[in-house]
């Protein structure tokens, strides 16, 4: 008999979790390889699910899985609703950990409230939209009009699933997205993206006679998601390191083998390193400055990222990038913007506009950075891309501009909307709040393709996504799963 999440499953660590279907599903996926443009086991695996509980199912094009719930009894000729979520996660774990995440499962850890996982991301970011979801399709006692899941792919590397999404497939009028972070807010907005890659070959020279050659790492940042986080002021890895090495390089003759840092556009760098030469004599002075910066940080990074920490181990490198190659990539990073560019002036607090320099893997020989661009204004998304474009393009580095997105524009008379605060304060006794997302969410790409969507995001708390300090608090995941019955309930 074919696996599904309510068969033969060990739920461990979530036992005695309610609502336990939820659960359940949440624990399936955990034990599935989810990476970005490799989410072919998890779709074969919920189409087997689907087939077992008699619904409909189809894999577009773009790789998307639909499935389909007809409408209960009665209730046939009701706006149909989509419930979506994506399937893959962002892949990150902490320095050291042996973790293959193209093969392992995460490993959920309960403690008090929350779950996180052992050193990894947790990918409830989105596995717990895809399973309140996924509960929903099995439930067979709530009462709702046609409902289709639309679980798409690729959503963490450039939203790749939603833009490639057939039109003609969809067919319901409202949009539930699963992918909201915070409890108790509806999402009524969000910004679009755009990636700029920056990349140039180099001259390759040897290691000057007799230098000796170190590793300097900067690590013990909290990282975090590139738009969620972006203006708190947290300590981007690339930056400080690239700081570091230009100070370096003022007082003595440094040559830079490799520099790598970061795993992913979307989130906020944790650790970078360079591998570097120098002459013996200067080891010293290289320490001391580091230890140094180290301070400098400690003392800018306060109440932020208090961990930040510089250390230097002796390594062995048998080739460096030219000297020119190298004051390139120092400048060109250096003076690359990172963090927000523009805050909201209609929405207090809120980031519109901003840059995460995310990965730089620069070798002896070749190198490449990405940067990736957000803002609630397209033509602001835009600008700021081509701000990075115009300074690669002094030193001749080649840049290419992809993956672009668009933002999700807010509509404060939505029926959903109006119906959905209703419900919560009806169920809750409080009113919810409403934001625009300063992150990503797929809803500018489905209403591009289906501009009859009407579409609102929620969905339980979660803590620090796309770095390995991921939580999601347990309590909200039962209420988000109330409010969306509660919701389809109302809509029928």
């Amino acid at each position: 008999m074919k696996m599904t999440p309510m068969t033969n499953m060990n739920v461990y660590p979530f036992a005695g979790l309610e609502p336990a279907s939820v659960w359940a599903h949440f624990a399936a996926l955990c034990r599935i390889p989810r990476q970005s443009k490799h989410e072919e086991a998890v779709v074969a695996f919920l189409k087997d699910w689907a087939d077992s509980q008699g619904l409909e199912n189809l894999v577009d094009k773009g790789g998307n899985l639909i499935i389909r719930k007809p409408a209960s009894p009665g209730r046939e000729n009701l706006p149909g609703t989509v419930l979506q979520g994506h399937l893959d996660m962002v892949c990150q774990k902490n320095e050291g950990v042996d973790h293959d995440f193209s093969k392992d499962p995460i490993r959920p850890q309960v403690n008090g409230n929350t779950v996180t996982a052992d050193n990894t991301t947790l990918g409830a970011d989105d596995g717990i939209g895809v399973a309140l979801a996924l509960a929903v399709l099995e439930d067979k006692t709530l009462q709702h009009g046609p409902l289709e899941a639309l679980f798409t792919v690729d959503e963490e590397e450039g939203m790749g699933g939603a833009n490639h999404l057939e039109t003609g497939v969809l067919q319901g009028k409202i949009l539930l997205n699963l992918d909201s972070e915070t409890w108790g807010e509806f999402c009524i907005g969000c910004a679009g993206g755009l990636d700029v890659t920056a990349s140039r070959q180099h001259q390759v020279e040897n290691i000057p006679t007799g230098w000796k050659t170190f590793q300097i790492t900067v690590s013990g940042l909290r990282g975090g998601h590139s738009g969620v986080n972006i203006h708190e002021g947290r300590g981007n890895a690339i930056k400080l390191l690239i700081r570091l090495l230009n100070a370096v390089s003022k007082q003595l003759s440094i040559r830079i083998s490799s520099l790598i840092g970061g795993t992913a556009r979307n989130a906020l760098p944790r650790e970078a390193s360079a591998v570097i030469a120098i002459a013996p004599a200067n080891q010293d002075t290289m320490a001391s400055l580091s230890q140094a910066y180290q301070a400098t940080y400690r003392n800018e990074l306060a109440g932020v990222d208090d961990g930040v920490t510089i250390s230097i181990q002796e390594t062995q490198a048998s080739s460096v990038m030219s000297g020119t190659d190298q004051a390139v990539w120092l400048s060109s990073l250096n003076a690359a913007p990172h963090g927000v560019w523009r805050m909201s002036p209609t929405i207090a607090g809120a980031p519109e506009t901003s840059n995460n320099i995310g990965v730089v893997d620069i070798k002896p020989e070749k190198g490449f950075c990405i940067f990736m661009a957000r803002s609630t204004i397209d033509s602001a998304c835009e600008a700021l891309a081509d701000e990075i474009v115009s300074l690669f393009s002094l030193s001749g580095t080649k840049t290419e501009k992809e993956n672009g997105y668009p933002g999700w524009e807010p509509h404060f008379d939505s029926p959903i909307l109006a119906t959905s605060m209703a419900v919560y304060e009806k169920v809750f006794g409080n009113k919810p709040s409403t934001h625009i997302f300063h992150a990503g969410v797929e809803c500018g790409i489905l209403k591009a393709k289906y501009p009859v969507l009407d579409a609102l995001s929620f969905g339980p708390t979660v803590h620090n996504p796309h770095s390995p300090k991921e939580s999601l608090e347990i309590d909200t995941v039962e209420k988000a799963w109330l409010l969306l019955k509660s919701i389809l309930e109302a809509i029928a």
